[in-house]
């Protein structure tokens, strides 16, 4: 196979999946069926793109069908017979089951098959996590409505990422103000399927609190909006690291939008069904500690919009990074916070620490 694989996230199935032959006879049995997600089917006009075309399931049934067969070479280990359409179809179903981006409906996530079954067993504390993570969205932007990602840390603040802030944040003397006719709010839904202007959650941006100088990230002071109620209390932020890093159970929470840079992008487009811009629940694992240069690396699904999503622990629901993006071909990238616990900036916001 060589390197074909160009995704930023892990796509060696032999690295994700336990039982290569049994992922490959699931993907032939036909449970691929990502869109809507949800019970209820929708109608075809709410569908993304309006109606999703024949065409465009079959190809994303031709890719799959591909990497089913890949994963059986691979599974034999007839590595040099996979072709390029298998070696694809095997970072497809790597990105569907072994790191998929789940869409959160209605502040909760479908059932999911395979080794993410145990996402099941947490639900009630993931839901927990979905409720405290929102939208950055700005008002004044000469060609943006929304730039990332944002999580509660503390009662009134949430952190993000300096190159989210800095679009609508300036330097002002020794500390930031908002540049001239800008505004910025979190809005805690945008979820697919949800009507526009639902009125979900969202808590006004009052104050830039902090961008950092060393690590890409800031922190923003909010407060409920108009008829809104109070905000929830903050996540946990991982005071220590797990013991087990790299290899450790991670997800993560945010709004991928579309990034143009991924291999195939128009049969990306088609396996994803174009759905971009929402919020979405993006399981994978840690995959290195780079303590130099203060990173925790990850291999979850994320795309642009992830810029700024909580990085949580899976089995006590910390936060353990700060997302900040990937390098394409070598993976994503995030600030390891419980080396942070005693910054400045961090104690100013009295960030939860626990």
């Amino acid at each position: 196979m060589g390197n074909r694989s160009r995704s930023p996230v892990a796509t060696d199935p032999q690295q994700v999946f336990t039982d290569l032959r049994e992922v490959a006879q699931r993907v032939r049995e036909g449970l691929w069926q990502e869109v809507p997600e949800s019970s209820a089917e929708l109608p075809a006009e709410e569908q993304p793109g309006g109606q999703i075309s024949q065409f465009a399931q079959q190809e994303r049934d031709r890719v799959l069908s591909a990497g089913a067969d890949g994963l059986d070479k691979l599974a034999e280990g007839r590595t040099d017979e996979i072709s390029d359409d298998e070696a694809f179809g095997m970072e497809a179903i790597v990105l569907l089951e072994g790191r998929p981006a789940i869409l959160i409906q209605n502040h909760d996530f479908a059932p999911q098959e395979g080794d993410w079954a145990v996402l099941d067993g947490h639900r009630a504390a993931i839901r927990e996590s979905i409720a405290r993570v929102g939208r950055v969205e700005v008002s004044g932007h000469a060609s943006l409505d929304w730039l990332g990602t944002a999580f509660l840390v503390s009662p009134d603040v949430v952190m993000t990422n300096r190159h989210v802030a800095v679009e609508f944040a300036r330097a002002d003397g020794a500390g930031w103000t908002f540049q001239p006719g800008m505004n910025a709010r979190i809005d805690l839904t945008e979820e697919y399927g949800a009507p526009l202007g639902d009125g979900g959650p969202a808590y006004h941006v009052d104050e830039v609190l902090g961008i950092h100088q060393d690590v890409d990230m800031a922190l923003l002071r909010v407060s409920p909006a108009v008829d809104v109620p109070a905000l929830p209390t903050p996540l946990p932020v991982a005071a220590d690291a797990p013991a087990d890093l790299p290899g450790h159970p991670v997800y993560c929470v945010g709004y991928p939008a579309y990034d143009g840079r991924r291999n195939e992008p128009e049969s990306m487009s088609r396996i994803f069904m174009d759905i971009y811009n929402v919020k979405r629940l993006q399981p994978g694992t840690t995959t290195e500690l780079a303590s130099q240069q203060n990173v925790v690396k990850h291999d979850c699904s994320t795309l642009g919009g992830n810029s700024g999503s909580p990085v949580f622990d899976l089995t006590d629901h910390r936060v353990l990074g700060l997302h900040f993006g990937g390098r394409y071909g070598l993976g994503n990238y995030a600030v390891p916070l419980w080396r942070m616990v005693d910054d400045p900036l961090l104690r100013r916001a009295e960030v939860n620490f626990v």
